[in-house]
């Protein structure tokens, strides 16, 4: 037995993390959901080829994110667009005071005008 006895030993029981599940879901919510995430890692696969190939510019994704857009990461949105790398994109978002993980729909006006403008010059 430990020295706070009993009492001690059931609250680190009952403090111990116990594992979070999922809701649960039928069969056609687990296929739409699957369908919707399949559609917008497809259109995010195409507008990723469409910044490489210069057919659209990053401004307009960040001045006017599409829904699909929302929650993809800045930084991999940068790293889309030609003559970006790692450190030029992870440079720019420091500038602007912006995470790395922050996503096209997290970004506060202030940080949406700052990295436009910043890519603007």
């Amino acid at each position: 037995m430990n020295a706070g006895g009993p009492l001690l030993e059931s609250r680190a029981m009952q403090s111990a993390k116990t594992p979070v599940q999922a809701p649960m879901r039928s069969l056609d919510q687990r296929m739409e959901a699957l369908r919707r995430a399949n559609e917008i890692r497809v259109r995010r696969a195409q507008l990723k080829k469409d910044l490489k190939n210069g057919i659209v510019q990053i401004e307009q994704i960040l001045r006017n994110p599409p829904a699909y857009v929302e929650t993809a990461k800045v930084f991999d949105m940068l790293m889309a667009v030609p003559k970006f790398g790692r450190v030029k994109a992870a440079r720019f978002l420091n500038q602007c005071r912006i995470s790395q993980s922050k996503t096209v729909g997290g970004l506060s006006e202030r940080q949406r005008a700052e990295l436009v403008g910043l890519l603007r010059r």
